[in-house]
C-alpha cells in the first residue's frame, strides 16, 4: 500500500511545514518507508530536514517542468526510512511556466506515480496558497490533512480551502478525502486555545484528529538544527504528539497491527 497525504492550508503560520516534517519523520521512526515532498517555494521542509536549498541541483521543480527523473532528485536523510524530494527557489516560477502546459494540474501526480511504489507514505508540504502547485498536490494526493492553529481567526479561510478541496474532488481527483483537521499550537493554559478546540470539534466532529499538537520549545528549535523534533529530543511533548498523530493515521488506514509488531520486535 502507498498513501499520498498533502498538508494544506492557504494561511501561513499554522504549523504546516512543522507538521509535514515531523509527521513524515514519525512515520519513518515507526519503520514505514516515507517520502517527504517539499512543494513550497520557500523550501522550509528542505532546510528543516538538514539540506541547503541553494545547493540542490535537481528538485521537484525540475521534475515538474523538465520531466527530470524524481529518483535522481530524491535525497536520503539522516533518519532511516525517510527520504526527501527537495525544493528550491525556482519553484516560485513554476506556476507561471505551467499555465500553458497540457494536463497542468496533473504534473505532480505524474512525478509521484513514478516513485509511489517505493514508499508506504508520501507526505506533501504545500505552499501557503491555493495556487497551481497546491492544486497539483491535491490532485496527486489520496487525502489531505488541514493544520489549524489554536488561535484567534483559526477558522478564517477554512471555508475557502474546503471549497477548493470540493472543486478538486469534483473535477480533478474524485478519490481525494479529508484525512483530518489537525489542531496545532495548542497551549493548555490559554482559555482561547480551549475555545478554539471546542469550536473546531463542534463544527467538524469526526473530521478532527484526536491528537492535538501542543506548543513546545523543542519543536520550535528542531528546524534550526536541521532535524525533526523526534531526532532532536525524542522525549519532548512535540515528538510524542507527532508520534501519536502518525499512529492515529496508521490506525485509520488499517496498519496499526504492523506497527505494534515492529514496536514489540524492537523492544
Amino acid at each position: 500500500m502507498s498513501k499520498i497525504i498533502a498538508l494544506a492550508n492557504q494561511k501561513g503560520g499554522v504549523g504546516k511545514t512543522t507538521s509535514s516534517i515531523n509527521l513524515a519523520a514519525s512515520m519513518a521512526v515507526l519503520e514505514y518507508r516515507t517520502l517527504l515532498v517539499d512543494a513550497d517555494p520557500q523550501a522550509n521542509s528542505t532546510s528543516g530536514i538538514g539540506f541547503d536549498p541553494r545547493t540542490i541541483k535537481t528538485s521537484i521543480y525540475e521534475c515538474i517542468i523538465n520531466d527530470a527523473d524524481p529518483r535522481e532528485a530524491i535525497q536520503k536523510t539522516d533518519t532511516p526510512y525517510l527520504d526527501l524530494l527537495p525544493a528550491h527557489i525556482d519553484l516560485v516560477g513554476a506556476e507561471i511556466e505551467m499555465i500553458n502546459l497540457p494536463d497542468r494540474e496533473y504534473k505532480m501526480k505524474a512525478v509521484l506515480d513514478q516513485v509511489k511504489d517505493d514508499y508506504d507514505f508520501i507526505i506533501i508540504d504545500c505552499s501557503p496558497s491555493l495556487g497551481l502547485i497546491t492544486i497539483n498536490a491535491l490532485t496527486a494526493a489520496n487525502s489531505v490533512v488541514i493544520p489549524v492553529q489554536c488561535e484567534y481567526f483559526a477558522l478564517e479561510g477554512l471555508g475557502k480551502l474546503l471549497n477548493t478541496i470540493k472543486i478538486v474532488q469534483n473535477r480533478l481527483n474524485t478519490e481525494l478525502e479529508i484525512e483530518g483537521i489537525l489542531l496545532t499550537m495548542y497551549d493548555v493554559r490559554l482559555r482561547l486555545s480551549n475555545q478554539v478546540v471546542e469550536e473546531v470539534k463542534a463544527h467538524f466532529q469526526d473530521l478532527t484528529f484526536e491528537t492535538i499538537i501542543q506548543r513546545n520549545t523543542r519543536l520550535s528549535e528542531a528546524p534550526s538544527f536541521g532535524v525533526s523534533v523526534i531526532m532532536h529530543d525524542a522525549n519532548s511533548k512535540g515528538a510524542i504528539n507527532y508520534l501519536n498523530l502518525a499512529r492515529e493515521i496508521i490506525k485509520k488506514n488499517g496498519l496499526l497491527e504492523r506497527t505494534e509488531k515492529q514496536v514489540i520486535a524492537n523492544s
